[in-house]
Order: C-alpha cells, then structure tokens, then sequence
C-alpha cells in the first residue's frame, strides 16, 4: 500500500497504524516513510507491505492500494497501482479524475466531513475508516483497538474524536 499527501495531514500516522493493526492479528508487515524537502507542508509518503508470508523487503513497485490525500500524491502514485487494485481519494481536495479504468476508485470527503466534526486533522482517520471498510486487510474491531492505544492513554478526547472520524464512513 501507499499513503501519500502533504506533510501534516497524517499521512505516516495512518500507515503507523495499519502495520500496528496487521501485527497485533499476527500478519508480517513493513513501514517504509519517505518525506519531501519539508516534513509540514511538504510531499510525504510511505509504504506499509501486510502479508500472512515473511517478508524480503520494505520496497514495492506495485501496489495493491493507494490512499492519496491530495491531487500530487495521485497523479504520483495511481500508474503504481496494480490492475484492478483500490485507490481511496480525498475528493476535498482532489478535483480530477484518475486516468485508469481498470482500478477500484473510492472518493471520500475527507476533508469536508473532518470539518463537520470540529477538526480538519481528522481527514486522516475518515480515509483510515474508509480504507480499512474497503480493502479488507485489518479488521475495524482493530484498527479501534490501535486508535484507542495510540490516542486514548495521553488525550482521551483525541481518541473520541478519532474514533468518530474512524466511523463516519460506516
């Protein structure tokens, strides 16, 4: 998988949390970050690999999904994906279509919806909902478990409001 968009928005968060969610249900996986000149406001990416074999290495040319959050990040990474494989857009912030039709497109308000809730950094937790509701590779019962470790022991507030993000596209 890829999760790319601008520094800030969450981007290694969401791909933290999705290896954290494939170990804990036992899976091999891989966090491999990639940032731009700048870590805020600047491009940022990363690869996340979740598999039931061991794994030989952090890389792909391929992907089997793509989460862009922004229009660079998908006219960067959409020719990555593989035929027939599952691109999730911020249509916020994304206003083109993808090129390819031989892939899943999934658009979500990202954005929008995040600014219903009382704060634009929850974009990250609604593609999250939505990406784990699509591909199927962690369950929600833990990807719940990981936003409520990761936010609730310090701010409990946090992982309400990630929590709800999380669901609103249920």
């Amino acid at each position: 998988m890829f999760f790319a968009g601008f520094g800030g928005q969450g981007i290694m968060l969401a791909g933290q949390m999705v290896a954290q969610a494939a170990i804990l249900e036992g899976k091999a996986t891989t966090f491999f970050p990639s940032y731009g000149p700048e870590m805020r406001g600047g491009t940022a990416n990363c690869t996340v690999i979740v598999s039931d074999k061991p794994i030989s290495s952090p890389l792909i040319h391929e992907a089997d999904c793509v989460m862009a959050m922004n229009a660079p990040s998908m006219l960067k990474f959409e020719p990555a994906l593989k035929s027939g494989g599952l691109l999730l857009l911020n249509e916020s912030l994304i206003h083109q279509e993808p090129k390819r039709g031989d892939i899943t497109v999934c658009k979500i308000a990202a954005n929008d919806l995040a600014l219903g809730l009382g704060n634009a950094r929850a974009a990250n937790m609604i593609m999250l909902g939505a990406f784990v509701r699509a591909s199927g590779i962690i369950s929600e019962k833990t990807m719940t478990q990981v936003i409520s470790d990761t936010f609730g022991k310090k701010k409990p507030e946090l992982a309400e409001l990630n929590l709800k993000a999380f669901q609103i596209t249920a």
